[in-house]
């Protein structure tokens, strides 16, 4: 029987990366995306280059309660997730005294917020199972304060902190959870900066190291895993 995936967000960057690892190797896909071109795109993609597996893309924003539910139900119909890979996040720039207002509230429902949701989705399933791998997309803003990004970096601290808190609640029930602290990794969201590309990290790079975590036997497991550009943070 197949394994599958689910990754959110994973049209672009570091989840269209992993997506398209797991799917290499074989893997049934679940994904969703805020835009429906990306999505059709997407799974064109994948039809083509793995004929063999099934894909499930949907589109739904995470950073609203009610369509993480129905994304939720929406996969259930189809299966339980072997892998659950928590990537979707916005950010925008600005300073905690003096940001936007709405933009705490966006970048916590969004980051935090439907991670929270959709672990809570699938995570008795995986429980009863005794099986299952989640991931959660976090920062090295989870493990150093940044100017000009402090509502980020709080939503990635407080990732960290559930991240933390799963892995001891899911111990005993066999289920490996893991913490992937990313820095700069070029993606759409820096095109247009003034640095080099090869400045920065491949989301590529990133999709191999959660392969590599997955990989483990079930006797280990990777908490927390730091990546960052080998000259150092942007």
């Amino acid at each position: 029987m197949s394994k599958s995936i689910l990754v959110t967000g994973g049209t672009k960057g570091i989840g269209r990366a992993i997506v398209e690892r797991f799917a290499g190797e074989g893997f049934d896909v679940f994904t969703c995306a805020r835009n429906k071109e990306d999505l059709a795109e997407l799974e064109a993609f994948l039809q083509s280059n793995y004929p063999s597996i099934n894909i499930l893309a949907i589109q739904a924003d995470l950073s609203k309660k009610e369509e993480v539910s129905k994304f939720v139900d929406q996969v259930k119909a189809v299966g339980i997730p072997d892998v659950l890979v928590n990537n979707t996040g916005v950010f925008l720039p600005g300073a905690i005294h003096d940001e936007p207002e709405g933009n705490f509230e966006l970048m916590m429902q969004t980051n935090l917020y439907s991670a929270y949701y959709l672990t809570r989705g699938f995570v008795n399933e995986m429980i009863a199972k005794k099986s299952g791998h989640i991931f959660t997309m976090g920062s090295v803003a989870g493990l150093t304060a940044y100017p000009n990004g402090g509502t980020y970096a709080v939503s990635k601290w407080a990732m960290l902190g559930m991240t933390k808190c799963l892995r001891e609640e899911l111990k005993p029930h066999q289920i490996k959870v893991t913490s992937i602290l990313a820095g700069a990794t070029y993606t759409s969201s820096w095109e247009g900066v003034d640095l080099p590309i090869e400045r920065f990290m491949k989301a590529s790079d990133v999709a191999e190291s959660v392969w590599a975590a997955y990989n483990l036997s079930p006797q280990s497991v990777v908490e927390e895993l730091v990546i960052r550009p080998q000259l150092g943070d942007i």
